[in-house]
């Protein structure tokens, strides 16, 4: 297996020229506010409408779609889950996005994906447990991910981006 290079990034993930782009979406997929809103808005009406025909997605999955508009040549909407104080199955849901994101990303000859820091926005999940998650996951589904070289965790703020930056350093 190639050595993967993961790295952390602060800025849009909308920008950034990856074969895949993770959303961190809802459960309908057909946008919303944050990282899924800007997706949609910057990817354009056609990634709503081929979400449409997906029948949405249950929280710690994912499901993948065509790029659009966006630099990157595919969206994976990974649905994380609300925070509820973290005693509701949090972590596993959360995982479960991750993992099944690597997998889409691998099934669809993706060598690059980037990752925003799905469920701490609107969500409510707390920066730092959620990148102790994020970080982990990844990390361990990389092992069984044939293809994936490169992996992004891109964090809109300085404060999420340096929780990322000293997991990587670990």
């Amino acid at each position: 297996m190639a050595e993967v290079r993961l790295e952390v990034q602060q800025g849009d993930i909308t920008k950034l020229e990856v074969d895949a782009v993770v959303n961190a979406a809802n459960e309908t997929l057909l946008g919303g506010g944050g990282v899924d809103g800007a997706i949609h808005i910057a990817a354009g009406p056609d990634l709503r409408k081929e979400c449409r025909t997906l029948g949405g997605c249950p929280t710690g999955s994912a499901k993948i779609t065509a790029g659009y508009k966006l630099k990157a040549k595919h969206v994976i909407h990974a649905v994380g889950p609300f925070w509820q104080g973290g005693g509701a199955g949090e972590p596993d849901l959360l995982a479960g996005c991750y993992r099944a994101a690597i997998g889409l990303a691998t099934e669809n000859g993706c060598a690059s994906i980037a990752f925003p820091a799905i469920s701490t926005g609107i969500f409510g999940y707390p920066r730092e447990p959620a990148a102790e998650v994020a970080v982990s996951t990844v990390r361990a589904a990389l092992d069984q991910a044939d293809g994936v070289t490169h992996v992004i965790f891109c964090a809109f703020d300085a404060e999420t981006a340096e929780v990322y930056r000293g997991l990587l350093g670990k």
